[in-house]
């Protein structure tokens, strides 16, 4: 009677413990997965903390389009954090958690990327920016992501599904959720990133020739506000190359998942913030200042409120030889 009751204990912590879905006669597979999705995902996580730390550093948010990599950086940040806490739990409260967390932020990248898309079209083709609408795109970033994803709360479709958690396996509610929206803002964007550099191009064959004030300045807007911005959505378009193949095939094979598909997509969701921070740091405005004494000093206006500066200031001297000469005198600030 003891062994029977060992028995039924050692089976009852069997079915507690939660199993592969997508591969189970290969259960080795998923932890494979797991770990990769977890590697990769705290390569990003440092990639986004670099990107923020670096904005915060040199007052880089001060312009407009720096703020748009603020805030897609700390929302790919928080992404990472939800792959990091990707594995297989059971069934309830934690498992949704981290369900609602990955849909939140898997949104708010989506639609920061979108805004910076929105931005960068509305730059090139009408010359104008969108800096007055800031508000509207953190209304619509965090609100529509919000909305979304507190959906599959209803009817509670939130659950174990493959790897980790996320909607269960419903392919209505991920489409409609989901995939549905994804794949048609990324054929919008697909669209609107090669009409911009299809005017761009056009704008620089024209833009040779005489001094002009009007075309300085719109070389000036794009230094400043364009290209700075103009890989991040291609960075995103890349990244969701091999989770468009994997759920296509999904939707095709319904049951029969490939796994190099699975995991070539667990190697490049995770990415785009370690990818964002290789772009961000070989810009040549942001690579210039990563020097030590460019940061010492950056790092002394944060912490330093008077910092002494050299201005220089122009002495007339009662001299001839010495008038209208400059010194530079030190001034308080």
């Amino acid at each position: 009677m003891a062994d029977s009751g060992n028995q039924s204990s050692d089976m009852q912590n069997i079915t507690d413990v939660p199993t592969c879905p997508i591969f189970p006669d290969h259960p080795n597979q998923c932890t494979i997965i797991i770990n990769v999705r977890r590697v990769f995902a705290s390569i990003s996580l440092i990639g986004c903390i670099f990107i923020i730390l670096v904005i915060w550093l040199f007052r880089k948010y001060i312009a407009f389009s720096q703020r748009l990599i603020l805030y897609m950086s700390f929302a790919a940040l928080n992404i990472s954090i939800s792959y990091l806490m990707g594995e297989l739990h059971p069934d309830g409260p934690l498992c949704d958690f981290q369900a609602f967390w990955m849909s939140f932020f898997d949104w708010s990248v989506l639609l920061w990327v979108s805004c910076i898309t929105l931005n960068l079209f509305i730059n090139v083709v009408w010359g104008k920016t969108t800096e007055k609408y800031e508000w509207l795109y953190h209304l619509v970033s965090w609100g529509v992501s919000l909305f979304m994803s507190l959906l599959p709360f209803i009817g509670n479709h939130y659950g174990p599904a493959g790897a980790w958690c996320w909607i269960k396996d419903n392919w209505r509610w991920r489409v409609g959720v989901w995939y549905g929206p994804l794949f048609g803002m990324l054929f919008i964007m697909v669209v609107a990133y090669i009409y911009i550099s299809c005017v761009l191009s056009r704008k620089a064959a024209t833009w040779e020739g005489t001094y002009d004030p009007d075309t300085e300045r719109k070389k000036s807007m794009l230094k400043e506000d364009i290209k700075p911005l103009m890989a991040y959505p291609f960075v995103y378009l890349a990244t969701s190359l091999f989770p468009l193949i994997n759920r296509i095939q999904n939707a095709v094979h319904s049951g029969h998942p490939v796994f190099a598909l699975v995991l070539l997509a667990s190697i490049s969701s995770p990415s785009q913030g370690a990818i964002n921070a290789i772009v961000f740091g070989l810009d040549r405005e942001t690579f210039r200042r990563l020097t030590p004494s460019q940061i010492k000093m950056a790092w002394s206006h944060h912490t330093n409120r008077k910092v002494v500066h050299e201005f220089p200031i122009p002495l007339r001297s009662r001299n001839m030889h010495l008038l209208d000469t400059e010194q530079h005198v030190p001034l308080l600030r």
